[in-house]
C-alpha cells in the first residue's frame, strides 16, 4: 500500500513539473496579438471643411435636396469610412475620427490647429520621396523679370507644425500610422447650374493625402484620383463606386512603403 502511494506521488510530481515547463499558449498568443495590433494600428484624420472643393453640389442637391454643408458632411464621412473598411480588409486596425464627430470634435480642432498645408509637386509613386516646399525662382530675359513656369502636377500636402502632435496622438490611440486626408476635389467640365449636361462632360474625383509613421516621418503622400460618371449624383453611389477605388489606392501605396521601410531596416 505504501509503495503504491509512493508511486502515485512520484507520477503526480512528474506531471506537475512537466506542466510547469509547458509554455502558456494563451499568454503568448495574447502578447503576439497585442504586438500585431500595435504595429497595424492606423488613425484616419478627415479633411477640414475648408478643404472641400466640389463643382457638382448643384447636381447632388437636385437628387437629394440637401444643403452644401450636408453634402460635404456625407462625402467627408463616406471617404473616411471607405478608407476604414479598406484598411480592415488588409488586416489593419483603423480608428476613424469621423466615425463620431461629437466624440472627436475637440481632437480634430486640436489637430487642425497644429498643422498647415504646402502646395508642392506631386511625388512619383514609383520612386517615392517626401516632397519639399520649393522657393519660386525668377530669372531675367531681355531685361525683364520672368517668373519660372511650373506646369508640373501639384497637391496639397500636410505639414505638422507642432512636433508634439504625433506623440500626443500616439499616447491616445497607439497608432503606428496616421493618414491625413488633406483635401477632396470633385471637378467637372460642366459646372453651370443648368439642366443640360454636354455628352462629352467629364468628372474627376481627386483626394490629396499624407501618411505619417509614429516617428513623424512622411512615408507616403500625393493624390489618388478616379474618373466619375456624370450621371451619378447620389452621394451613396459616389462613395461606393469611387471613394472605394481611392481608398484602395491610398492603402496600397501605404502598404508598399511600409514593406519597403521594413526591408531596409
Amino acid at each position: 500500500m505504501i509503495l503504491r502511494l509512493i508511486t502515485i506521488g512520484l507520477i503526480l510530481t512528474s506531471f506537475i513539473i512537466r506542466a510547469q515547463n509547458i509554455p502558456t499558449t494563451k499568454k503568448n498568443t495574447s502578447h503576439h496579438f497585442k504586438d500585431v495590433l500595435n504595429k497595424n494600428k492606423v488613425l484616419i484624420i478627415p479633411f477640414e471643411n475648408k478643404m472641400y472643393m466640389s463643382e457638382i453640389d448643384y447636381y447632388i442637391n437636385k437628387e437629394i435636396n440637401a444643403s452644401q454643408q450636408q453634402i460635404r458632411y456625407e462625402l467627408k464621412d463616406g471617404l473616411s469610412e471607405q478608407l476604414y473598411h479598406t484598411l480592415k480588409k488588409r488586416k489593419f486596425f483603423p480608428t476613424d475620427l469621423m466615425s463620431d464627430t461629437s466624440k472627436y470634435i475637440k481632437e480634430l480642432k486640436y489637430i487642425y490647429s497644429n498643422i498647415t498645408y504646402d502646395y508642392v509637386k506631386t511625388p512619383d509613386q514609383n520612386n517615392y520621396k517626401p516632397p519639399v516646399k520649393e522657393k519660386k525662382q525668377k530669372g531675367t530675359q531681355q531685361g525683364e523679370i520672368i517668373a519660372e513656369s511650373d506646369d508640373e502636377s501639384k497637391f496639397m500636402n500636410t505639414r505638422v507644425l507642432n512636433p508634439a502632435l504625433i506623440p500626443y496622438l500616439y499616447e491616445k490611440y497607439k497608432a503606428q500610422y496616421y493618414i491625413f486626408i488633406n483635401e477632396l476635389d470633385i471637378k467637372a467640365s460642366a459646372v453651370n447650374p443648368t439642366d443640360y449636361i454636354p455628352e462629352n462632360a467629364k468628372r474627376k474625383i481627386i483626394v490629396h493625402y499624407t501618411v505619417f509613421s509614429v516617428d513623424a516621418k512622411e512615408i507616403n503622400s500625393g493624390i489618388a484620383e478616379t474618373d466619375a460618371d456624370i450621371k451619378i449624383n447620389m452621394p451613396g453611389k459616389i462613395i461606393k463606386n469611387y471613394f472605394s477605388v481611392i481608398a484602395d489606392t491610398i492603402a496600397n501605396r501605404m502598404i508598399r512603403q511600409i514593406n519597403s521601410r521594413n526591408t531596409t531596416k
